[in-house]
C-alpha cells in the first residue's frame, strides 16, 4: 500500500482538479469539456500503467486487464454541481489535502473510487497476478444525470454480466430502490411571474427564487430575504435519496407564495407534506423518500421535477398510477430497483472480504441510491463509505480522509483478487 499510496493520492488531486459537471455537448465531447478530460486523464494514466484502453466516442472508456469471462468495475468520473462556492472550506475542484483529508468534488463519488481501483489492478499486476477473467474498469461520464453513457456503451461494446460498482457503502449491498424521476406540471392560474431554484433533480435544492411582492412580515415566518429584487430562500444540498439529510429551499418559498395568493396549496399538500402518505411504503429495503428538488415555469405551468425512491420489492407501475392523483405529469426518467440475493456468490464474497478485513460481522445493506450495478445482470455496489462514516457526498465540502482511501485499496484489491482468480 505505501508504495502506491502517494501515487493514488497524486492521480486523485489532479482529476479533482478536473470540473466534469455536464455541461452543453460540444464537437466529440457529448457532456462538454470538463468530462471529456476527465475521461481522457484517466484513460491516458491507465495506458502510461501498462493497461489496454477503449474510449467509445467519449461517452464512456474502459480499463481492460486479462482475458476469459468479463467482470466489470463501474465507476464514472461525472460530478453533481458543487452548490454555493460560499459554503465550501477549499475551492471544490482544489484537491487540497489538509489534516488527513483530500477536499474536492469527486473525491468520493467516484472518482477517487475509480482511482483506487485502478491502482488495484496495477499492484496486482506488479505482484505477478493473472486474473483468469477480463477485468473491464469502465468510467461513465453521464452517471449523475442520465446514464446515456451507460446506453451507448449498450450499442457499441458488450456489458458484463457481473461485477461490482464502487459508488455505494461497505459492507456490501444486496439491493438499491427504484428510482422514478418525475416533473409534475401545476396550474398558475394564480399568475406566479416567476420562480426558480434546483440544479439537478438527485440534490436537494439549496437555493430558490422568485418574483413577487416582498411582505416583511410573512417573509420573518417562512425565512425569505429580497436579494436583488427577487425573493430568496436558501437551504443545505443532499443526495436525492437521503433528502432528509438537506434543508429544501423549495419548501419555505412556496409555504409563502401560497400565503400571499401566488400559488395554491397542491404542491406544499402532495410534495412536501406527502398527502397521499407515499412515503409510508415500505419493505426490508426501507421507506419511500421524495424530494422535490427543481422547480420552474415551464409552458405556462408551474413545473416540479421530484426524485422518488421506492422500495426494491414495490410495484413501479402501481406508484406511478398513484402519482396521477397529484397533478399531471411525465417521467423523466425510471431505474427499475436492484435485489439480490443476500446469499448469492458475489454478495457473499464481497461480505466476507470486508468483515474478514475488519473483523466484524455486518450484514449487508439495501440503499435508495442508484449505481451502475444495477445496469449488470448481478452486480452489487461495494463502498467506498464505511460504515458509520460522515458522508459528505453531494454536499459541500466532499472528501476523502487517507485512511479510507488505503481500506478502499485493501477490499478493492482483495475484491479484484477474489471474483477473477
Amino acid at each position: 500500500m505505501e508504495k502506491y499510496l502517494p501515487l493514488i493520492k497524486n492521480s486523485l488531486k489532479k482529476v479533482i482538479q478536473i470540473p466534469s459537471v455536464e455541461d452543453k455537448p460540444q464537437k466529440d465531447m457529448p457532456f462538454g469539456k470538463g468530462v471529456y478530460d476527465a475521461l481522457n486523464y484517466v484513460l491516458d494514466l491507465a495506458n502510461s500503467l501498462g493497461f489496454e484502453t477503449k474510449n467509445y466516442d467519449n461517452y464512456i472508456g474502459e480499463v481492460i486487464w486479462g482475458e476469459g469471462e468479463e467482470m466489470a468495475i463501474l465507476t464514472h468520473l461525472d460530478v453533481v454541481p458543487v452548490g454555493k462556492e460560499s459554503d465550501w472550506i477549499y475551492p471544490p475542484f482544489s484537491g487540497e489535502e489538509v489534516d488527513g483529508k483530500i477536499y474536492g468534488r469527486g473525491t468520493m463519488d467516484d472518482k477517487g473510487p475509480a482511482i483506487v481501483c485502478l491502482y488495484c489492478m496495477k499492484a496486482l499486476k506488479d505482484e505477478g497476478f493473472i486474473p483468469n477473467k477480463k477485468i473491464k474498469l469502465i468510467l461513465g461520464c453521464n452517471e449523475e444525470s442520465g446514464w446515456k453513457c451507460i446506453d451507448h456503451y449498450n450499442k457499441v461494446a458488450k456489458m458484463p454480466e457481473f461485477g461490482f460498482s464502487p459508488d455505494a457503502d461497505f459492507p456490501v449491498l444486496y439491493a438499491e430502490k427504484g428510482i422514478l424521476h418525475v416533473g409534475f406540471y401545476f396550474d398558475n392560474d394564480l399568475n406566479l411571474e416567476s420562480i426558480a431554484g434546483g440544479d439537478r433533480i438527485n440534490v436537494v435544492c439549496d437555493k430558490c427564487e422568485a418574483i413577487a411582492p416582498f411582505i416583511e412580515s410573512l417573509a420573518e415566518i417562512y425565512g425569505v430575504k429580497s436579494e436583488n429584487e427577487k425573493l430568496v430562500t436558501y437551504g443545505k444540498t443532499a443526495h436525492g435519496s437521503t433528502p432528509s439529510k438537506g434543508v429544501n429551499a423549495i419548501h419555505p418559498m412556496i409555504c409563502y407564495l401560497e400565503s400571499v395568493g401566488l400559488v395554491s396549496s397542491k404542491i406544499r399538500e402532495y410534495l412536501f407534506e406527502d398527502k397521499l402518505a407515499l412515503t409510508k411504503i415500505c419493505d426490508d429495503t426501507g421507506y419511500l423518500t421524495m424530494s422535490p428538488d427543481v422547480i420552474t415555469i415551464k409552458d405556462g405551468k408551474i413545473f416540479v421535477k421530484v426524485d422518488i425512491r421506492y422500495p426494491s420489492t414495490y410495484d413501479g407501475e402501481k406508484l406511478k398510477k398513484q402519482l396521477e392523483e397529484i397533478a399531471p405529469y411525465e417521467v423523466l426518467s425510471h431505474q427499475l430497483p436492484l435485489y439480490n440475493d443476500k446469499e448469492s456468490f458475489l454478495v457473499k464474497t464481497l461480505l466476507n472480504i470486508f468483515n474478514d478485513t475488519m473483523g466484524t460481522s455486518y450484514e449487508p445493506m439495501a440503499i435508495g441510491g442508484g449505481t451502475y450495478a444495477r445496469a449488470l445482470k448481478m452486480g452489487t455496489a461495494f463502498g467506498p463509505e464505511m460504515p458509520g462514516e460522515e458522508s459528505t457526498i453531494h454536499q459541500p465540502n466532499e472528501y476523502v480522509t487517507i485512511e479510507n482511501l488505503k481500506l478502499q485499496f485493501t477490499m478493492y484489491k482483495k475484491a479484484i483478487k477474489e471474483l477473477t482468480k
